[in-house]
């Protein structure tokens, strides 16, 4: 017995003697960023102004959340966050049950809507502000003329909706991609025996096909909601944060304090809310989605 627990007390050690380095390497490119963000959150850092510096305190925080443009992303990061969550999850399952049926060319149809996704966020954002939105030489102004209607200056009085519909268009792909591949593996037995009871689509589809993607659709709007937290490029490239603070969500507003007013400590107190909330949601949505695992 000695000899056996020896044996086991020797190959753990040479397995975590194998993983140490890894592991060590992982933990020091993961804490590394997250020391140096809260250190400098409690200094006064302003490249502006070199000479002031020293311990800051909470000064910094204290500056950020009695600053009225902190809430006011905040609200335009949970409009985006929500917004585009229910236009994917609701779009993403129609067009999931959709591409799901048997009609001609069905494998090209499910190409073309998930090639968006592979497209990287600035070039989607250039492509729907100079080709899609633009008030007199895009394709929305060219169907408006068509009916005799004025141009819409979307990112003039339309901001935040127009970064919504960009995003959107974005992870619409994904949605789709999660929910179509959950929904190939719902039993067809299930759904032929419904339609031989007398149910409609409809019945199939809130009875039978909707239960079967709760787990699917919960995925999606966690690892969604994780991301479109840190949205940046759509709106850098089309409004900049503009007009005023109409488009500027959590992440902008850090990129401003940071590379445009080089407060270093003010961006890094932002930075360290942005990482609470993070782990807040994540939390949650990780324990629903959890929840919704075992069921």
């Amino acid at each position: 017995m000695s000899t056996r627990a020896s044996g086991r007390t020797v190959g753990g050690l040479r397995t975590l003697s194998l993983q140490a380095p890894a592991v060590g390497l992982l933990l020091m490119w993961m804490l590394i960023p997250l020391v140096m963000t809260l250190w400098f959150s409690f200094q006064r850092y302003n490249l502006l102004m070199p000479s002031v510096s020293g311990f800051a305190g909470v000064d910094n925080y204290y500056y950020l959340l009695t600053d009225p443009s902190l809430w006011t992303a905040m609200g335009n990061t949970l409009l985006l966050v929500g917004w585009v969550l229910v236009a994917t999850v609701v779009g993403g399952t129609l067009l999931a049950v959709l591409l799901q049926q048997e009609f001609f060319g069905r494998g090209v149809a499910r190409l073309f809507v998930i090639a968006p996704f592979f497209i990287m966020p600035t070039v989607s954002a250039l492509v729907w502000k100079n080709m899609m939105m633009h008030p007199v030489n895009g394709i929305f102004a060219w169907i408006a003329s068509l009916f005799g209607l004025p141009a819409i200056d979307w990112f003039a009085s339309l901001p935040l909706t127009s970064v919504i519909i960009i995003v959107t268009w974005q992870w619409l792909p994904f949605a789709v991609l999660i929910l179509l591949t959950a929904i190939q593996s719902l039993d067809d037995d299930q759904v032929e025996a419904a339609r031989m009871d007398g149910a409609g689509p409809l019945a199939i589809f809130f009875y039978i096909t909707l239960p079967h993607l709760k787990r699917a659709i919960s995925v999606v709007v966690m690892i969604e909601m994780i991301f479109l937290l840190t949205i940046f490029a759509e709106i850098f490239v089309t409004t900049s944060g503009g007009p005023g603070l109409a488009t500027t969500n959590l992440a902008y507003l850090i990129y401003i304090r940071a590379l445009l007013d080089f407060d270093v400590g003010g961006a890094s107190a932002g930075g360290v809310i942005a990482i609470i909330l993070a782990n807040i949601v994540a939390f949650f949505l990780v324990r629903t989605v959890a929840k919704n695992l075992e069921n």
